[in-house]
């Protein structure tokens, strides 16, 4: 049962990560958790080479149609992997719960991003 569930997460997370350009690391990360049982660390360990993969069929697929701006993508591609050192770092030396509120807290703060941005007016 494990591995059709997670065969689902895959693919629901794919076809997010295409729709919305969010790699499926925000819905990977708790539907790991709450479905698959896994520890938010384990969650977002899982997560991270997960997107490595889905980032890069969705980058190679929005290439061909022009929406890829590669300049900026290794300019932030160069320069995450520092920001990720730390941020494993952190993550293993902090409890559990204060993972878990602290990606709560990160998908609702860009959600309501997101909200307010739709909501404004066309110009």
């Amino acid at each position: 049962m494990d591995e059709l569930l997670a065969a689902l997460i895959a693919l629901l997370g794919g076809v997010a990560g295409g729709l919305v350009g969010v790699g499926g690391g925000v819905l990977f990360v708790p539907a790991l958790t709450v479905f698959l049982g896994l520890t938010q660390v384990e969650a977002e360990s899982t997560s991270l080479l997960m997107i490595v993969l889905v980032a890069l069929v969705g980058a190679a697929r929005q290439q061909g149609y022009g929406n890829l701006n590669l300049r900026d993508a290794v300019a932030i591609g160069v320069l995450s992997p520092f920001g990720v050192l730390i941020g494993v770092v952190i993550a293993n030396e902090v409890s559990q719960r204060a993972l878990e509120l602290s990606f709560a807290a990160l998908a609702l703060y860009v959600a309501y991003g997101l909200v307010r941005r739709a909501w404004r007016p066309q110009t």
